[in-house]
C-alpha cells in the first residue's frame, strides 16, 4: 500500500493501481453510477500528452529521460493496457479537471515504473509539474474533444458515404416497379419504388456532405492557452511545437486559434456539430419509419417491401417476424436528439471564461457520434442492402387506387373529376368508364 497527499488529506492505494490521489477523491465524489469517461477522450487526451512530452524534448526541457518515459507511458496506454485505471464518471464538476488529472495520474506512474521507481514516487516524476506542464485542463481538455469529435465524424461520413450508395443501389435495382405514392398516408399518384429510395440517397448525401465539411470548425485549438486563453505559464515555441506534433499524430490540419480566449469559453462549435447529428437523425428517422410501414403486413398491411427476417418477433404469437433493425434506427435518433439538447443546454452555461459543464458536452457529443456510426452500419448491412421488393403488391395497390384520376384533372377540370369519382363511390373500375365516357 502507499499514501498520497495532498492539501484536503491523505487517500491510502494498493501499489499497483496506476491513478493517484486525485483521481481516487473524483471516483468517491462523482459516483453516480452512470459511465465511465469515454475511452475516446481518454486517448485523445494522452495524443495531447504526448505530443507536449515530445516537444518538451525537442526543447531541452525537463531532467534527462522525465519526457521520454512519459512518452513511452503515453504509448502504453494508447495500446489499450491502462483502459481499467481511468476510473472518473463521465457526469463530473470541474470542467473536466478529475479526467485530466486521471490521466495526468496514470500517465506519471506508469512512467515511474518504467524508469524502475515506484508509483507514487512524484519527486522523480510529477502529475502535474511533468506530465501536465505548460498545460491546464481548460485548453486539454477542450483540444482533445475536438480530435476525438474529428476522429469519429471521418468515421462516420465515411458510413452515410456508403449508406448513400446502398440506397442508389435500391433506387436501380427498383427503378421499374411502379407503386403508389402517399401524401399524409393517403393515397396521392404513381411514382416509382426506385424513386422513392433515391430520395432517402439524397437526404443521406447531404447529411454526409454537412459532416464532412464541419469537421473544419473543430481544427483551431486553444492549446497552449492555458487556464483561460492567455497562455500563462505556457511558452510559445511549445504552443506550436505541441500543435505540431499533434498534426504529426493525428493526420488532423490542426491549426492553433486565432483567439484562445475565445475556444476556451465558447462552444458553439460542438452545438453546431450536434445539431448536423440531429439532422441526420431525423433523416435517419424518417426513412427507417417508411421503410417499416413499407414492410408492414404480412396480410394486413402494405407489404411493398420485404425485410429480411433477424429474428423471433414474439413470444406469444408464432410466425411474427418485426422490424427490428428499423426500430433500434429510430431509437438510436431519439437518443441522439435527447443529446442535442443536453449539448445545447450546456453551451448555453459558459459563464465568463469557462464551461464548467463542458464533460456533459464531451459525452453527449462523442455518444451520439459513437451511436451514430454503429448505427448507419447496422442499417445498411442488416436491413438496406437486404430489402427486397414485392412488385406484384406495389401494382395491386396502385392498380387498386384511383391516383390515375390526376391525369384527367387538366383535361376536365378538377370538379368534374371530383364529381366522377364522389357519383362512382370510389370504385375503380367504374370511375375508369366514366372518365373515358367523358373524353369521347
Amino acid at each position: 500500500m502507499r499514501i498520497e497527499k495532498d492539501r484536503l488529506g491523505e487517500v491510502q492505494l494498493d501499489d499497483h493501481i496506476l491513478y493517484g490521489i486525485q483521481s481516487a477523491r473524483a471516483k468517491d465524489n462523482f459516483s453516480v453510477n452512470y459511465k465511465k469517461t469515454s475511452l475516446r477522450l481518454i486517448y485523445a487526451i494522452v495524443k495531447v500528452k504526448k505530443a507536449a512530452a515530445m516537444t518538451y524534448i525537442k526543447l531541452g526541457v525537463g531532467k534527462e529521460g522525465v519526457y521520454r518515459a512519459i512518452t513511452d507511458a503515453c504509448d502504453i496506454i494508447l495500446s489499450g493496457q491502462a483502459d481499467g485505471q481511468f476510473i472518473v464518471d463521465a457526469m463530473q464538476g470541474g470542467a473536466g479537471t478529475s479526467t485530466n488529472m486521471n490521466v495526468n495520474e496514470v500517465i506519471a506512474n506508469l512512467a515511474l515504473k518504467l524508469s524502475g521507481k515506484n508509483c507514487g514516487e512524484y519527486d522523480f516524476i510529477h502529475p502535474i509539474d511533468d506530465v501536465n506542464r505548460g498545460q491546464s485542463t481548460n485548453d486539454v481538455y477542450p483540444t482533445a474533444l475536438r480530435i476525438a469529435a474529428i476522429e469519429l465524424l471521418r468515421d462516420l461520413s465515411e458510413g452515410c458515404a456508403k449508406l448513400q450508395q446502398s440506397f442508389q443501389k435500391k433506387e436501380n435495382q427498383f427503378d421499374d416497379i411502379k407503386k403508389l405514392g402517399r401524401t399524409e398516408l393517403m393515397d396521392a399518384i404513381p411514382i416509382t419504388l426506385g424513386s422513392e429510395f433515391g430520395s432517402y440517397a439524397q437526404a443521406i448525401a447531404r447529411d454526409r456532405w454537412r459532416l464532412y465539411k464541419v469537421e473544419e470548425r473543430l481544427r483551431q485549438v486553444n492549446i497552449g492557452g492555458t487556464a483561460v486563453g492567455t497562455s500563462a505559464n505556457a511558452d510559445r515555441k511549445y504552443r506550436f511545437g505541441v500543435i505540431d506534433k499533434l498534426r504529426e499524430m493525428t493526420n488532423i490540419g490542426l491549426a492553433a486559434a486565432e483567439y484562445p480566449m475565445d475556444i476556451t469559453q465558447n462552444n458553439d462549435v460542438f452545438v453546431e456539430v450536434s445539431g448536423l447529428l440531429k439532422a441526420l437523425a431525423v433523416n435517419l428517422m424518417k426513412i427507417s419509419n417508411d421503410i417499416r410501414l413499407m414492410n408492414s403486413g404480412p396480410a394486413g398491411g402494405i407489404g411493398e417491401i420485404k425485410l429480411a427476417p433477424m429474428q423471433m418477433g414474439s413470444t406469444i404469437m408464432p410466425g411474427k417476424v418485426n422490424p427490428v433493425i428499423p426500430e433500434m434506427v429510430i431509437q438510436a435518433s431519439m437518443k441522439v436528439i435527447a443529446n442535442d439538447y443536453a449539448i445545447t443546454a450546456a453551451a448555453s452555461h459558459g459563464e465568463f471564461e469557462l464551461n464548467a459543464f463542458l464533460p456533459l458536452i464531451a459525452d453527449s457529443l462523442l455518444e451520439s457520434l459513437s451511436l451514430l456510426e454503429r448505427t448507419v452500419i447496422i442499417f445498411r448491412t442488416k436491413c438496406v442492402d437486404l430489402i427486397e421488393a414485392d412488385s406484384e403488391r406495389c401494382l395491386k395497390l396502385l392498380e387498386s387506387s384511383y391516383a390515375f384520376t390526376v391525369e384527367y384533372t387538366q383535361k376536365l377540370g378538377y370538379d368534374k373529376v371530383s364529381r366522377i369519382i364522389e357519383e362512382n363511390n370510389g370504385n375503380v373500375d367504374s370511375i375508369k368508364n366514366a372518365l373515358k365516357n367523358f373524353e369521347k
